[in-house]
């Protein structure tokens, strides 16, 4: 049996957006991969991410957060290290040890999000998304490779 793929999916409060993404590679990705996500500053699980998760029927709502930092202490060796904030809270993220290749996508909070409970539903929507065409690619690109 091949090896899995280790990959780690970080974001500023491990609440939506690493958390879509780990659904997503477990998903996508199937046994070819090992996924797992954190936090900078973990906080709650985002109502929203939850939501819009399980319009597609995947269920996040007993996830619980994590902290990078408790990876990074551990010594714990990934392949990837995907970062899913912006380019300023990326910058934060620990370097790994062992050979790691360090992946940055960008995308907006649904924390920040703003209006109404329908607007800010919509917007996550699109996070969600958007982060589900990124994880097919990658997935894509690995199998590939």
């Amino acid at each position: 049996m091949e090896r899995k793929i280790k990959v780690l999916f970080v974001c500023i409060h491990n609440s939506a957006r690493s958390q879509i993404a780990e659904a997503f590679l477990k998903i996508i990705g199937g046994d070819r991969f090992e996924s797992q996500s954190s936090g900078l500053e973990p906080g709650i699980l985002n109502p929203l991410a939850v939501d819009v998760m399980r319009e597609l029927g995947v269920d996040i709502s007993t996830n619980q957060t994590k902290s990078v930092f408790d990876f990074f202490k551990t010594g714990e060796l990934f392949d990837y290290v995907v970062t899913v904030c912006d380019g300023a809270s990326a910058e934060k993220c620990p370097v790994f040890p062992g050979i790691t290749t360090r992946i940055h996508w960008s995308f907006e909070d649904p924390a920040a999000l703003e209006g109404d409970h329908e607007a800010k539903l919509a917007a996550a929507r699109k996070i969600r998304n958007e982060i589900q065409d990124a994880v097919k690619v990658f997935v894509e690109h690995i199998i590939q490779s």
